[in-house]
């Protein structure tokens, strides 16, 4: 088989899941007209497959900075941040995001991928190890893979097999990056950070948490899980996405160890890549300081997770463990995912279609995304509606 002939198999698989006419992945958003609606083909839907946490795609402040860095700025930086691609905007970005998490020091990246591409590859090479949650995200797949390390996994969220592992690495445990994430994306489950700061205590090794859907969620003042469980200090590198709750694109690092800023000098895909757009990192830090200030925006997203968690959980789907923003039902087959996906957007409610290998455990999901933007009479149809089809699972 030639390299051509696998894409054709890939696409003869897909094929398999997906009939004729059917584009449940990439669909076209026609129009978008508000954090939560927007018009696909002619149909006006509500948007609940966004990472849109706080809804502020549309915030005046953000739209506003955005367009002020167009016009003194220009539309991008054309260089990365090792030439000319180092604006003073991006520096005061990587100043604020230190100053939120009361680190020292702090690095902004293109995007949240290339986040932990750069952190991970920057801090593991040959020779080293890490040790990764089996449902990591494909970024942090894609860094371990790239640096070169060892990479051992252990099962999701199981802190027995964790320690079984970090006992038989012995005195490599000196050279292992430990990563975890705030919350996973799948199924919206949360990491025992507790308990993994606690292994970590025990046995060394360094920590690498990825609060990329958490950031702006959880803890007080929206700093996400390390907040949540008060282990700010115990986490040795913090990364994350700008393209969740502060709506743009975009990544950052931030730590208390010094040598987090050699990473620009190591990191390829910080020295590589073309630095964010002047829109971009103004929008950025325009919603932070709204994220800063933005305990209601919090209160009402959960409000509205909890309301929508509740309605189908008694409807009788089968959900992820934990309330939050991310809600997944599970289902057994792709064909049960596919016709629930179908039957929701003719009710007009866009949601995520998640078939394996991507879901966990040979499951398939159907995901929806709450942000805070949601009015009640939005989470209470969208209950409805998935009440009226659960039978179709």
């Amino acid at each position: 088989m030639n390299l051509l002939e696998k894409l054709d198999a890939a696409a003869a698989a897909r094929k398999a899941l997906l009939p004729d006419g059917v584009g449940a992945f990439g669909i076209p958003i026609e129009e978008v007209y508000s954090a939560t609606e927007a018009r696909i083909g002619d149909r006006r839907v509500l948007l609940l497959g966004t990472n849109n946490y706080l809804g502020l795609t549309f915030a005046p402040e953000c739209i506003r900075a955005a367009h002020e860095a167009i016009d003194n700025e220009g539309t991008g930086t054309t260089g990365s941040r090792m030439a000319n691609g180092s604006y003073s905007g991006h520096r005061a970005l990587e100043r604020e995001f230190a100053d939120f998490y009361q680190c020292n020091s702090s690095i902004v990246f293109t995007t949240g991928y290339q986040a932990n591409l750069g952190t991970i590859t920057g801090l593991v090479g040959p020779g080293d190890t890490v040790l990764i949650d089996g449902d990591s995200h494909a970024s942090i797949y894609d860094g371990c893979i790239l640096s070169g390390a060892d990479i051992i996994r252990f099962k999701h969220n199981d802190m027995i097999d964790m320690e079984k592992r970090l006992h038989r690495l012995g005195s490599r445990v000196e050279t292992t990056l430990i990563i975890a994430e705030g919350i996973y994306s799948m199924l919206g489950d949360q990491a025992p950070l507790a308990e993994i700061v606690k292994l970590k205590n025990t046995y060394g090794g360094t920590l690498l948490l990825d609060e990329a859907h958490s950031l702006g969620v959880l803890g007080e003042t929206g700093q996400g899980l390390v907040e949540k469980t008060g282990l700010l200090k115990d986490v040795d590198f913090i990364t994350g996405t700008f393209s969740k709750s502060l709506c743009s694109i975009g990544g950052f690092c931030v730590s208390n160890h010094p040598q987090l800023n050699q990473l620009r000098y190591v990191s390829h895909p910080y020295i590589f890549t073309a630095s964010p757009s002047p829109a971009t990192i103004a929008s950025t830090r325009a919603a932070l300081e709204l994220l800063r200030k933005g305990n209601h925006l919090r209160t009402q997203l959960w409000h509205n997770c909890i309301q929508l968690y509740t309605r189908l959980k008694d409807a009788g789907y089968v959900l992820g463990p934990d309330p939050g923003p991310v809600i997944a039902a599970i289902v057994d087959t792709p064909q049960q995912a596919l016709l629930l996906w179908q039957k929701l957007l003719e009710n007009n409610i866009y949601v995520n279609l998640i078939l394996p290998p991507a879901a966990p455990e040979g499951k398939s999901l159907v995901r929806c995304s709450v942000n805070a933007a949601h009015t009640y009479e939005q989470i209470q149809y969208v209950g409805d509606v998935f009440s009226r089809l659960r039978s179709l699972t």
